[in-house]
């Protein structure tokens, strides 16, 4: 049983499960799987093309399957979630009695205490899984270490969720069930919490989101592909042609050869990027520039089918739901009592929050005290002295010069470590003694961490991610989130 200890774990560990295990058998792909996540606005017909419908059924197996696959992923989710959010709160509980994090108790209690797996361990875990981990032992070795580490680290912490439990007064009243009408509905007590339907579904919403995202990904490009499919076969059967035939004469025959001149050119603008030298790779460049250019030119003749054609799609990309997102005591730009805020979870360290930044800066300027701007951290496991710039920008938004050394940090990216951050600090004015306690003492640490829980209880998985008013944005193109910014506005008149 997976618990929230578990998912903690990331935060503390580094690495996770490198070795994936092996998985139950997926249902049949047509298999109706009540996860609660459907958008309801997707009907079974997904779309029409001159009259001929298009359903969920004439998708692909292989696309059917993974979308069957993504929503018994909620269901997992949800039968779970309950032990998650019991967990949870003991684990809260146990680090408020010893006055420490509760990622602080894990340390203790788990990582601390991992007997570390040996070399002998590791060879006799690949003899007798060798036939699914397809490498030699030298090259998946490391890989299999920290994979036995991570198992025994779950093995601690089931164990201490049951010392937790033992210890308190825990009542399972229910279980979580799809759709679940009564929000209201208690399903768990936990030394006198209440644990309700709608704490389970709300706990839900980043998971449900991103598989709809997911899903709705996947049914627009095999939709997209069936019905390229069937406007070239109704074309085909027009002029009393194969499909191939067709693309011979309207594709291959006008699609000019690649010259060598061209896969020249081609070698010299990706040459970083290419093993061997241009004799050696000639013939593989200009094969796969002649069918990219192939590529290209069927779905040209496609997109002119598509144009005399009647075409009604009945799939829309999922609308976010509204998260509630902390904006306390977090570095802000803007008006506080702005009809929009824009909250941005960045690492300093990510080459595209770097990036970001000028976007969001412009858009600020731009739309004056209407927008609001609230940063959270959320330093990525790669990226090793991200953690500490956060630390150290909160350090000088303690003195009041948060924008300014934040803007220093994505200036200087390559050079991150604690001394170029007090260095930075100097740079700016700041008071050095007391920015370098606060950043050697970790005053700022908790924050962050509190951050990088509350990203990862969204969905969070990559930086930047941002939310408008609530809303998770997709687009981060100056163009998208301005026009969102837009639509906001109008919402809130």
């Amino acid at each position: 049983m997976k618990k929230l200890l578990f998912g903690l774990l990331t935060m503390c560990v580094v690495g996770g499960p490198v070795l994936a295990q092996t998985s139950t058998s997926a249902s049949p792909a047509d298999q109706v799987v009540d996860c609660g996540c459907e958008d309801k606005r997707v009907t079974d017909v997904l779309g029409v093309v001159n009259g001929v419908k298009i359903t969920k059924q004439d998708l692909s197996p292989e696309t059917r399957s993974r979308v069957e696959q993504l929503q018994r992923e909620v269901v997992e989710a949800r039968a779970r979630e309950l032990d998650l959010q019991i967990d949870s709160l003991l684990l809260e509980a146990e680090a408020k009695k010893r006055q420490v994090l509760p990622s602080q108790v894990l340390k203790d209690e788990v990582v601390a205490k991992v007997t570390e797996p040996t070399e002998a361990e590791a060879q006799k875990f690949y003899d007798e899984n060798k036939a699914r981990i397809k490498a030699e032992f030298k090259d998946a070795k490391d890989d299999i270490l920290r994979y036995l580490r991570y198992q025994r680290q779950q093995e601690l912490a089931r164990k201490l969720s049951e010392r937790l439990r033992t210890a308190a007064q825990v009542k399972v009243l229910a279980k979580p069930s799809a759709g679940d009408a009564d929000r209201a509905r208690v399903l768990a007590d936990v030394n006198g919490k209440k644990i309700t339907a709608g704490d389970i579904e709300t706990s839900l919403l980043p998971l449900i989101f991103s598989v709809q995202e997911q899903v709705y990904a996947l049914r627009k490009q095999d939709l997209d592909l069936k019905i390229n499919d069937t406007l070239l076969t109704a074309e085909a059967q027009k002029r009393k042609l194969t499909t191939r035939a067709l693309l011979e004469a309207e594709v291959t025959a006008k699609v000019p050869p690649v010259t060598e001149a061209q896969a020249q050119e081609f070698y010299s603008q990706n040459k970083e990027r290419i093993s061997g030298e241009f004799a050696q790779t000639k013939d593989r460049i200009i094969k796969y520039m002649q069918e990219k250019r192939e590529q290209e030119a069927t779905l040209a003749f496609a997109e002119q089918l598509r144009r005399a054609s009647a075409i009604q799609i009945n799939l829309n990309a999922p609308e976010s739901p509204v998260f509630q997102i902390s904006t306390d005591d977090q570095p802000s730009k803007g008006n506080a009592d702005a009809k929009v805020t824009i909250v941005e979870f960045t690492d300093f360290q990510c080459p595209s929050c770097a990036q970001q930044h000028p976007v969001l800066e412009r858009l600020v300027s731009e739309f004056g005290n209407r927008v609001r701007l609230v940063v959270r951290d959320f330093p990525l496991s790669q990226h090793a002295d991200a953690p500490k710039a956060a630390e150290a920008a909160e350090a000088a938004r303690e003195q009041g010069k948060y924008w300014e050394y934040a803007a220093l940090l994505f200036r200087n990216q390559s050079a991150l470590d604690v001394n170029k951050l007090k260095q930075y600090a100097t740079d700016l004015g700041l008071d050095r003694a007391r920015f370098d306690a606060a950043l050697d003492s970790r005053k700022f640490a908790e924050k962050v961490e509190r951050d990088v829980i509350d990203g990862q209880k969204l969905g969070v998985n990559g930086t930047p991610t941002f939310y408008i008013n609530g809303k998770r944005v997709s687009d981060r193109s100056y163009e998208a989130l301005k026009a969102t910014i837009e639509a906001a506005l109008k919402t809130n008149l």
